[in-house]
């Protein structure tokens, strides 16, 4: 069975409980979430929206990171959702799991999962703060 139980970049609210179903493992001894959220502040400014869009091969990209920790580590499950499009405070924008033998194992694939689908996936961010200032953070930023 492959290892990379779920992928996605998707323009609909993201599911914690169908990232956990996708990556339970009875031969996992730990497993390791990341939920990254809409903050409301971003450089000590008032966030007052958000949308992220993504380059068409934004999926394919995903794939490439997430084959890559799957051969670095023991992992026996792994999965990455990020959301596109406008969201609100709180709303979830990308969720990471990782299944492995052993807490540690997880935690360091969980992490590399996360540092480098930030650094690869073409998915930028574009905010504007309660000033009228716009910014857009990309990948690699």
């Amino acid at each position: 069975m492959d290892v990379i139980r779920l992928l996605g970049i998707r323009d609909t609210p993201l599911s914690v409980d169908e990232v956990l179903a996708a990556v339970g493992d009875h031969a996992a001894g730990g497993t390791t979430f990341f939920v990254g959220t809409v903050r409301e502040q971003d450089h000590g400014k008032a966030v007052t929206g958000l949308s992220y869009s993504a380059h068409p091969t934004a999926e394919a990209e995903l794939r490439q990171v997430a084959e890559k920790v799957a051969a670095d580590f023991p992992v026996t499950a792994l999965a990455a959702v990020h959301r596109v499009g406008d969201l609100r405070l709180g709303d979830a924008a990308v969720i990471v799991a990782v299944a492995a033998p052993h807490r540690d194992e997880a935690f360091k694939a969980a992490r590399r999962l996360i540092d480098d689908l930030k650094a690869h996936v073409p998915i930028w961010k574009h905010q504007v703060f309660s000033d009228g200032e716009t910014e857009w953070v990309g990948a690699g930023e």
